[in-house]
């Protein structure tokens, strides 16, 4: 869970986007990326192996306010789409606070997303979290293209608990920040909430 710098004051929380292949993960996060202070996020940094990559960075939004006195810093993940990569995207889950599972609207690929709500769960309770109890939210992409399923219909394959969702062109930034203000407001309503034992 969150990581405590005291000597900076911040709370560091991880985000991980999760998602089948190709679903739009990375231009989420590049899109966001490019759009953020230069002074407020670090270095992007792309791990890659042959045939997989993971991205992450990490910025200190100015708007979202404190946590006694403490500054929240993000730390987002993508985690490789391919079913093979499961080590890998086990390892990027450990210590998560929250979760954007990235959807792919195309019909030909209801599948796939289907698989991958049912991997996270399975990886996310390797690790002791419940998917219906952590900040999570959905997000479906693609939703310009001419085969996008209709929304009600992805609704109820996809996200039959209604988390917060939103409709996304990450290509073009719609929806992008939505996603990502969303979860990231979750986030900090639990981190409030474990904050006040004292």
């Amino acid at each position: 869970m969150s990581f405590i710098n005291y000597m900076a004051r911040e709370i560091n929380c991880k985000i991980v986007y999760y998602g089948p292949g190709l679903c739009g993960k990375t231009t989420n996060l590049q899109f966001i990326y490019e759009r953020t202070n230069p002074d407020a996020k670090g270095k992007m940094i792309s791990l890659a192996t042959e045939t997989e990559r993971t991205l992450f960075f990490d910025f200190l939004p100015l708007s979202l306010g404190e946590i006694r006195g403490f500054k929240t810093r993000f730390h987002l993940y993508t985690v490789p789409g391919q079913v093979f990569y499961d080590a890998s995207r086990k390892l990027i889950l450990k210590g998560v606070d929250g979760v954007i599972f990235v959807a792919d609207s195309q019909l030909e690929r209801l599948e796939a997303n289907q698989e991958s709500v049912e991997n996270l769960r399975t990886n996310l309770q390797e690790q002791g979290y419940d998917l219906d109890k952590i900040p999570y939210v959905v997000q479906y992409n693609k939703r310009d293209l001419p085969n996008a399923v209709e929304l009600d219909e992805l609704r109820r394959l996809i996200n039959p608990t209604g988390v917060p969702d939103f409709e996304a062109i990450a290509r073009t930034g719609e929806g992008v920040f939505d996603t990502l203000k969303a979860v990231s407001k979750l986030v900090l309503t639990e981190l409030r909430r474990g904050s006040g034992g004292g």
